[in-house]
């Protein structure tokens, strides 16, 4: 699921990707509906290729979305409410334990946060990628 919402560089929140086109994609605000074009030049990046580093090594957004989903009961995140910096990097703790705290920094943490917020206003509540058809047939092969 997470593969479909994008991130783009410049634009306020996240999108879901509708269509290609030649040089650009379509792209959809989660926010408001609003469909525009994403050039080759944007700086895309999908939520499903990022990963939060941790001392071992990295996990990836959808496991830590899931553990705020579950931390959480479903509810959105109140980074006001939480506190200071401080508060916000302890809180973050609790839900991944063992991240690097020299490599991810408040303002990552608070846009994680953010992120989580957005995509359950939009109804998405599942992080989890899906299972593809060809993986299943894998599964059943075995």
């Amino acid at each position: 699921m997470l593969k479909t919402i994008l991130s783009i560089s410049g634009k306020q929140g996240l999108f879901r990707l509708v269509s290609q086109g030649k040089n650009m994609l379509i792209v959809e605000s989660l926010l408001n509906g609003k469909r525009t074009p994403a050039y080759a030049h944007d700086k895309i990046i999908s939520l499903g290729d990022i990963a939060i580093y941790t001392i071992e090594n990295d996990v990836p957004l959808s496991d830590v979305f899931e553990t705020i989903k579950a931390k959480n009961e479903g509810k959105k995140v109140d980074v006001k409410a939480i506190g200071d910096d401080a508060d916000v990097r302890a809180y973050f703790k609790e839900i991944l334990p063992d991240f690097d705290e020299d490599r991810v920094y408040t303002t990552d943490i608070k846009k994680v946060f953010s992120w989580y917020n957005q995509l359950l206003d939009a109804g998405i509540d599942s992080f989890k990628p899906e299972k593809t058809a060809e993986e299943n047939e894998e599964k059943a092969a075995e």
